[in-house]
């Protein structure tokens, strides 16, 4: 699977929202071993979380790494020094070959990444080697792969109109169970926790849904198919609307999340 293209203000349109996760998740990394601190964001995005991780750690170097050019330059607007005395730099890395040196990272931090790369498990040793004694590695997943935006979606994708464009284009299995990450991390030699929480978002608007998922899970399907897309994406917006009523006050849009950190000895 290749790194889809990503649309910087389309992905911003549900921001509230996208970023309550990373906030829920770093409330739970404690202080660094060291000071200043060194962290790495993976798959920065668009430099806002970023800029979150400076301000609980205004003295700290921060580096975001993404593979979008995108993504990257909307995220220099966050780059220079920090009120703290610390700074915010980014720079491109592919996650799939991304090898820190070792013991360079007091965290490291990756927010709705790690889906999109394959087995990417098979990644923590080289990762975690990354980091210094007493370290952190913490990451926050989408864990809704079942529902109904998402099923839907692969449903589609074996339809005969557009299965031979997109025969591989969605992961089969993009991430694991809470417990298999804390299982892997303890096996890998960190104290580890790992949860997941149900966001109930109430989104508003047309198409809310597909809206949402225009700007994350539905890149891969709209890059494989280009000019193709629109009849495909009509499709998938009657499927949806049908999944996800709207109520009263707005269209309820459940969504789990799965969240994992390991501290290294």
């Amino acid at each position: 699977m290749t790194s889809p293209s990503w649309d910087p203000r389309q992905y911003l349109r549900h921001e509230g929202a996208r970023t309550r996760p990373l906030t829920d998740l770093l409330a739970r990394v404690g202080d660094p071993p060291r000071r200043p601190a060194r962290i790495a964001d993976i798959g920065c995005g668009t430099g806002n979380g970023t800029a979150l991780l400076a301000a609980r750690w205004p003295d700290a170097h921060l580096t975001g790494y993404d593979s979008s050019p995108d993504m990257l330059r909307a995220a220099a607007a966050h780059a220079g020094p920090t009120p703290g005395g610390g700074r915010i730099d980014f720079a491109p890395a592919d996650l799939a070959d991304w090898t820190p040196e070792p013991g360079t990272y007091d965290l490291i931090f990756g927010n709705a990444v790690l889906q999109w790369v394959p087995d990417h498990w098979e990644h923590f040793p080289r990762w975690l080697a990354g980091l210094a004694p007493g370290g952190t590695f913490a990451f926050q997943v989408p864990g809704n792969f079942d529902a109904p935006s998402h099923a839907l979606m692969r449903q589609l994708t074996r339809d005969p109109r557009w299965r031979d464009r997109l025969d591989g284009v969605l992961p089969d299995r993009p991430v694991l169970q809470p417990v298999a990450y804390l299982e892997l991390l303890y096996d890998l030699g960190c104290a580890a926790d790992a949860w997941e929480t149900t966001y109930t978002h109430l989104l508003h608007g047309a198409d809310p849904v597909l809206d949402w998922v225009t700007g994350t899970g539905l890149r891969p399907v709209l890059d494989a198919l280009g000019d193709a897309a629109d009849a495909f994406v009509t499709a998938y917006a009657a499927l949806l609307r049908t999944a996800y009523p709207p109520g009263p006050h707005g269209t309820p849009f459940p969504f789990r999340r799965i969240f994992a950190l390991g501290v290294a000895p």
